[in-house]
């Protein structure tokens, strides 16, 4: 519920966006002047206008340059990218325990209180380390093999979790620079389409197809560092996640050895 609800607040994000591209595509288009007087157009005028050029007026403009119908579907790619990489990225700092401290607590519940003390320890804890050790206590009565096969098979599960989404980033990640290139290829068919129309070659003439290819091709290669740094970031975090998983489930197994609940063989 959580990534829908993070993928739709990102799409009215995008609606937005598109609506400002719209407005400086209208803007941009030059208006009648109705009154061609001289003293009407001072040169103070002018000077607010270039002062408020920010940031956020230069993308848009540049995304209009682009052409909408190409740069839309890369805003697109971007935007649901880094929808699944944030809900990633909340689900594995969620997921992230201490080990040590946990496995603490279980001895000393083991200790006082046996195996349902211990239970409850990693049932009221929060992760998938807590839920892999709920499951091998739950078969330490049927012998070492049982509670490293559990603990190996919850384990994947655990680790299935951790890395759902990732493909659709990845996919992300390939499709903002092949969009990007589509429209590269695009504008130069245009550019060399007004080249024959015209009959000849001329800066002015290519301007508009060349002006396509490369912005398009600047948006897609964006998208693509963009994702890919987080790929990478949520790749890292997930191997982390999972050595500190395999460390704590060997521990768990020695600290059922040592309370004699489990006898190796």
């Amino acid at each position: 519920m959580k990534k829908q609800l993070a993928i739709l607040t990102f799409l009215g994000v995008l609606a937005t966006s598109t609506l400002f591209a719209q407005e400086a595509d209208s803007a941009a288009q030059p208006q009648p002047d109705p009154e061609p007087r001289v003293e009407a157009q001072a040169p103070a005028a002018a000077e607010p206008v270039a002062e408020s050029e920010s940031m956020h007026q230069v993308l848009k403009q540049k995304f209009i340059d682009g052409g909408v119908a190409f740069m839309v579907p890369i805003l697109i790619c971007l935007i649901l990218g880094l929808a699944f990489a944030i809900e990633r990225i909340i689900t594995l700092n969620l997921a992230t325990s201490n080990n040590n401290k946990l496995l603490g607590q279980i001895e000393d519940a083991l200790s006082k209180g046996g195996v349902n003390a211990a239970l409850d320890v990693t049932r009221n804890t929060r992760g998938p380390v807590a839920s892999i050790f709920t499951q091998g206590l739950l078969r330490y009565s049927e012998g070492i093999d049982m509670v490293e096969k559990s603990i190996v098979s919850y384990g994947g599960v655990e680790m299935g979790k951790l890395e759902k989404g990732l493909i659709w980033i990845s996919l992300f990640i390939a499709l903002g620079p092949m969009l990007g290139f589509f429209g590269t290829v695009v504008g130069m068919v245009q550019a060399f389409s007004d080249i024959e129309a015209a009959g000849d070659i001329s800066p002015n003439i290519v301007a508009g197809g060349m002006k396509v290819a490369l912005t398009t091709t600047v948006g897609g290669l964006i998208v693509g560092m963009v994702l890919q740094v987080f790929y990478n970031y949520l790749v890292s975090k997930i191997d982390g996640l999972v050595n500190g998983m395999e460390d704590a489930s060997i521990t768990l197994v020695d600290i059922l050895v040592k309370h004699k609940l489990v006898t190796q063989k």
